[in-house]
């Protein structure tokens, strides 16, 4: 054999070896339960003992900042970033600018126990999902859902892209369908996610369309007065005030907003609009007959809207603090 023949190299082996180590790199940016098992055990225990320490109105806003979130840029943690002069952040953005302080306050407060715990470990993108988890959990009827870590924090946050890609209060059925397919969510996870509107509170602001100049006739008539005496006006520029979501129930995550909704009590218009197909309508009658369904359905939505974007491996970054970028 000649020593050509005995240095050329063997291209089948290094392929498998090169796949092998694909597979490896390709695994181990996978997200998964229990991510952080080894390298911060104590992690989801911390995150669900600041947010069981927030009352059911931040628990409420917990669940919406999850999906605020996960709809631009993917589930990022892009929506935690505070604005600078130099950069306007997605929380400056007109339709963030309702979030509540308090739901980024228990973010805040739970990066703090695990920066002490775990320094440089667990990623805001993932205490966001892990307290809508236990916000959920804390709110609802049986909504139990395994969440899956590893999510790393982004490093982009646009003051301009909100609107660009979160469903908007005045949004029609088909602009609704469209931006959930654009987030790989289908007709049941739109019908489903909307359930979460039966916790939380709407300003004026979102819903005067439905009032002035005309009530819009297919809100219910005693509905359509309890709404016009909490905005007397369709001027919300100096005075926004709020209502509960769901008249029903409105402090606990239930099917009540499915029951709301068949007897047009529900505020928003891209709420109602939820039942102008006879899909969604079906959909939605379904679920006001049964809260165990929809609850079940209501993790397993949460869980793949969890996994819109998501950067891991060596993506992005674990940020020190979850409002601003290292």
């Amino acid at each position: 054999m000649t020593m050509e023949k005995m240095q050329k190299p063997n291209l089948n082996f290094l392929f498998a070896i090169l796949l092998a180590i694909s597979m490896v790199a390709t695994s181990s940016a996978q997200l998964q339960v229990g991510f952080y098992q080894s390298t911060c055990p104590t992690a989801e225990s911390i995150v669900t003992s600041v947010v069981k320490q927030a009352n059911a109105g931040t628990q409420a806003g917990l669940v919406r900042l999850h999906f605020h979130d996960c709809f631009v840029r993917g589930c990022d943690g892009s929506v935690l970033i505070a604005s600078t002069a130099s950069n306007p952040s997605e929380r400056a953005s007109p339709i963030n600018l309702s979030l509540r302080p308090q739901a980024f306050a228990v973010i805040d407060q739970a990066k703090t126990q695990l920066e002490a715990a775990c320094p440089g470990i667990v990623s805001c993108a993932d205490i966001v999902a892990l307290a809508a988890r236990d916000s959920a959990a804390a709110l609802g009827l049986g909504i139990t859902y395994p969440v899956q870590t590893g999510r790393r924090d982004g490093t982009v946050s646009l003051a301009s892209e909100p609107l660009q890609n979160v469903p908007q209060f005045n949004f029609t059925l088909a602009q609704l369908e469209s931006t959930f397919a654009g987030k790989g969510l289908s007709v049941t996870d739109m019908v489903v996610l909307s359930g979460a509107h039966s916790v939380g509170l709407a300003h004026c602001s979102s819903f005067t369309n439905r009032l002035y100049p005309t009530v819009d006739p297919t809100l219910d008539p005693t509905f359509a007065s309890r709404l016009l005496s909490v905005c007397p006006s369709a001027d919300t520029s100096s005075n926004n005030p709020t209502t509960s979501l769901d008249v029903l129930t409105p402090n606990t995550l239930d099917n009540k907003y499915f029951v709301d909704l068949l007897q047009k009590r529900v505020v928003m218009t891209s709420d109602q609009d939820l039942s102008g197909s006879a899909t969604t309508l079906a959909l939605a009658t379904t679920y006001a007959a049964a809260n165990a369904a929809w609850a079940r359905l209501f993790g397993a939505s949460m869980q793949k809207m969890g996994k819109i974007g998501v950067l891991t491996g060596t993506q992005g970054e674990i940020r020190k603090v979850c409002s601003a970028f290292n």
